[in-house]
């Protein structure tokens, strides 16, 4: 009983080593194979493997990382033909290869000298950290160009609208105008802000509220607005301008058409792992077919532009597993709600 025990205590040991090693991998590569976490990738399969070198090659041949002795660039070149002619392991003393494929495709050889262990499954561990890699700067570029898209239709009626308000109380009310005029250049400038790809929950919630503020002016303070925002979810990162869209939405197509005065709500709050943000109004509402018609991008344009943009940009940062969920009716408001992680490896606010 004590030898099984003993056993299962060894292989325990064996699968955290391989599920951390797996998780080092994804970091060091998560630039792909000419990140600058290639070399440290090479150090660390020599260390698995327990060779005297190991080598990273990309698809021209070149070595781009090393760990250990290297190979001359003859005996390199000529094991890396036999590997990219068959796509297959090859072995030319003293040297091993094993190709590297990701997504279907040739992308790279693992070239080791000496070592102990089997190649094949830590070359499968190699591709499978670089085509997240891929994954991860493909779902990059879909949500910069989504944000590119939103910043270009940034609503002219919003912007209309709110020149219109600061200039009617210029005269009639010269100090609120003044500072009317300060929030909307505050607005443009986080709205066209040439930080990265990530904000704060605070930032956003700055935005939104000097946006809120126009808003009030405009509707003659007949708006009444509630933000509540936990203090944990205030510094979690969150792809830049995601709630100041959804807000701009409540206003325009739930508030705006219905009679008399409106509520808004913006709240927050963690839930175990997860960020949760909620934007609620009381506003006119819409059919909840029709809202899934929105974010699957068959609504109209107007509507397009905040839900559908954001939702795309959190399912291609986050994965298709997150996204908006709205709850609606006719006549009954809406609400919109965010989930991301609260943390998220290699995700930081600018």
């Amino acid at each position: 009983m004590r030898a099984r025990r003993g056993g299962e205590s060894a292989d325990v040991r064996l699968t955290a080593r391989v599920l951390a090693a797996i998780q080092d991998l994804d970091a060091d590569l998560r630039d792909g194979l000419a990140g600058r976490g290639a070399q440290s990738a090479a150090r660390r399969l020599r260390r698995l493997l327990a060779a005297e070198a190991v080598v990273l090659a990309d698809l021209d041949g070149r070595q781009v990382a090393a760990a250990g002795p290297p190979p001359e660039p003859a005996e390199l070149r000529a094991v890396l033909d036999q590997t990219y002619e068959y796509g297959s392991p090859a072995h030319r003393p003293p040297w091993s290869a094993e190709p590297l494929v990701v997504a279907g495709e040739l992308s790279g050889a693992l070239v080791v000298r000496g070592a102990e262990g089997e190649l094949a499954p830590l070359a499968a561990l190699v591709a499978r950290s670089l085509d997240h890699a891929a994954l991860r700067r493909a779902r990059s570029r879909i949500a910069q160009a989504d944000l590119r898209t939103l910043r270009a239709q940034i609503s002219p009626h919003f912007l209309h609208n709110a020149l219109a308000v600061i200039g009617a109380r210029i005269r009639t009310d010269p100090d609120r105008a003044r500072t009317l005029l300060n929030d909307f250049a505050d607005y443009l400038r986080y709205s066209f802000s040439a930080q990265g790809d990530y904000a704060t929950v605070a930032d956003e919630l700055q935005a939104v509220q000097t946006y809120l503020e126009l808003q009030r002016a405009r509707f003659d303070d007949r708006m009444e607005l509630t933000v509540r925002m936990a203090p944990e979810v205030l510094p979690v990162a969150i792809p830049f301008l995601v709630v100041q869209p959804l807000v701009e939405n409540a206003v325009r197509h739930g508030l705006e058409p219905k009679p008399g005065p409106g509520a808004i709500s913006v709240s927050g709050f963690a839930e175990g792992p997860l960020c949760v943000i909620e934007i609620e109004d009381d506003g006119v509402g819409m059919d909840p077919g029709f809202a899934r018609s929105v974010l699957a991008g068959k609504g109209p344009p107007a509507k397009r532009v905040g839900l559908a943009n954001v939702d795309q940009r959190l399912r291609a940062v986050y994965g298709p597993e997150y996204g908006l969920v709205i709850e609606t009716a006719p006549g009954s408001g809406t609400k919109v709600q965010v989930r991301v992680p609260r943390f998220m490896r290699g995700v930081r606010a600018n």
